[in-house]
């Protein structure tokens, strides 16, 4: 079975520092899988050379099979993402702009209202689809950004930190919904610094640092702040003893 998403010996290299070193990763069907690390460590160079948005210096990039870069309108169609500060247009509605991110998806018509009633309905979002995105606090707009990334029932859905700027009730709904989006089949991938989040949302943790995931491990361990630490800590002090030799 093709999985959605291969990333395979990338590396990539911004303003002269080396971001990505041999990076492999792979996100499967029907599962929700989350990249974490320092900041720096490259998780949004990661999503963004994912997404077609960077090319690697070398590495394979592959979507659903088909190696990046490819202009298939049909294979972009099945991808969802929210990478940093959510796009929209200022002068449009939340729904304007929702509505319009699932049309240029070419989802069907009739499933796109309820989907975005559903979508906005966990998010907390209803009371604020007809006002202006300019009106609307950086948090709502996250919502907006969200709701677009997810009402045309993306097969490959990528979200950089989601949770930033939610209240605790938006939260709460956005772990139902990517729970959904897992449930019927699609491949998630997020980025997070809160590790309590993601011990209720996914299904693997991949650790990214300097540029290679060094480890990776079951959201359903205990104390996985500390795993984390201690995974960075002991990879630092191998590099300083491998640099030492």
């Amino acid at each position: 079975m093709t999985n959605p998403l291969e990333l395979r010996d990338v590396t990539r290299t911004l303003a002269g520092t080396e971001v990505l070193r041999g990076l492999n990763l792979t996100s499967s069907a029907g599962e929700c899988r989350a990249l974490v690390g320092m900041n720096g460590a490259g998780k949004t160079t990661t999503l963004r050379i994912a997404l077609g948005m960077l090319r690697p210096h070398s590495g394979t990039v592959r979507i659903f099979g088909e190696t990046l870069p490819v202009r298939n309108r049909k294979l972009w169609g099945g991808v969802g993402h929210l990478i940093e500060t959510p796009f929209s247009y200022p002068e449009l509605t939340a729904r304007e702009n929702i509505l319009a991110s699932g049309l240029l998806h070419e989802a069907p018509g009739d499933q796109l209202e309820p989907e975005m009633t559903e979508i906005a309905g966990k998010l907390r979002l209803t009371a604020w689809l007809d006002k202006p995105v300019r009106r609307l606090s950086l948090g709502t707009r996250q919502k907006v950004g969200l709701a677009a990334a997810m009402v045309h029932r993306p097969t490959l859905l990528i979200l950089d930190e989601p949770t930033n700027g939610l209240d605790p009730i938006a939260i709460v709904g956005l772990r139902e919904l990517i729970a959904a989006a897992a449930h019927r089949g699609a491949a998630v991938l997020v980025t997070s610094h809160h590790f309590d989040e993601l011990a209720r949302i996914a299904d693997a943790v991949d650790i990214l640092h300097r540029g290679r995931i060094i480890d990776t491990f079951s959201p359903r361990e205990s104390d996985l702040e500390r795993r984390f630490f201690t995974t960075i800590l002991n990879a630092d002090e191998e590099a300083s003893h491998d640099d030492l030799v």
